[in-house]
């Protein structure tokens, strides 16, 4: 079985759905409150279990309720964790997560064991085991010897910073990326950056919501549309398209009646822009940042808009 490697956050979220997301010095109505697992290497874990890769975490939570609720989930999922750690000293992060009528989300939060892994807390073995790597926002240093580690051993590496791009200098592993994601707002910084001098076939996935995806690369770009659904909440709806790109590009997901060996062929990026773009609806028109969606649910998703 294909196995990709994800790490960075590990979340416990508490969701609360709201009538509006205040303006400062206003106020909002909490219209219902949920609990779940979260943070974006888990949400990707979970979604890739779901579409049958064999999905394992490097992360940190806090040896908590929080952290053994978190555990217990991913364990559900079918994760493996031999790669999350457990901190004494520091309590699981825990992000608020404000979701108004329209599903846009506010987060606050703390982050707790989060950032608790570093290099030397890796172990480069099941680095260079994997078939993918998949990293998301965690310490700089952390994130770059991962990503070393993986293209020194032929691993493909794909990297979504996330909101925190621009408080951190991600340059070394923005390098090293073959893959990276980022919403239309983080795309500017990254497309117009001095890391630039990045690998030749480098390709960066643009997100931009209900309006589709771009994808970059060195010898063009395509696009996808997207999918017009009722959005119910956004949260999770970046990871589950990450989790459905990694798929596709690892032969997953779009069936035998595709080929995408070629992967300098427009026609075979935008079916899995396509593949991505659907697993990204189908999350967003369900409640939390972890809903998942199997092979079976994408296909017949695609099969009833085309």
């Amino acid at each position: 079985m294909v196995t990709v490697l994800t790490a960075g956050h590990v979340n416990w979220d508490v969701t609360l759905r709201v009538d509006r997301l205040p303006q400062p010095d206003g106020e909002a109505s909490i219209r219902s409150q949920h609990q779940s697992g979260g943070g974006s290497a888990a949400n990707v874990a979970v979604a890739l279990a779901g579409l049958g890769v064999r999905s394992e975490l490097v992360g940190s939570v806090g040896d908590d309720d929080n952290g053994r609720l978190a555990k217990c989930e991913l364990e559900d999922a079918g994760v493996c964790l031999d790669g999350l750690a457990v901190v004494e000293d520091a309590p699981t992060a825990v992000k608020y997560l404000l979701v108004d009528d329209a599903g846009e989300v506010s987060i606050l939060g703390n982050d707790g064991a989060n950032e608790a892994v570093r290099p030397a807390d890796v172990d480069p073995d099941r680095v260079r085991r994997a078939d993918h790597v998949h990293l998301t926002s965690q310490r700089p240093e952390t994130a770059s010897y991962i990503a070393t580690v993986a293209s020194e051993a032929g691993v493909p590496v794909s990297f979504d910073p996330g909101r925190r791009l621009g408080d951190r200098d991600y340059t070394e592993t923005l390098v090293r990326a073959d893959v990276v994601f980022a919403t239309d707002h983080e795309a500017e910084a990254i497309l117009e950056s001095e890391y630039a001098a990045r690998a030749d076939d480098q390709l960066v996935a643009v997100t931009a919501g209900s309006d589709g995806a771009v994808l970059h690369a060195p010898d063009g770009r395509v696009s996808h549309p997207g999918f017009d659904v009722d959005p119910v909440d956004t949260s999770g709806a970046g990871d589950a398209f990450a989790a459905g790109f990694i798929a596709t590009s690892l032969g997953l997901g779009l069936g035998p009646d595709c080929d995408t060996e070629n992967d300098a062929d427009d026609s075979a990026r935008r079916r899995t822009l396509e593949f991505a773009n659907a697993c990204g609806a189908l999350a967003a028109s369900r409640e939390g940042p972890r809903s998942v969606s199997t092979t079976a649910d994408i296909r017949a998703f695609l099969e009833r808009r085309n």
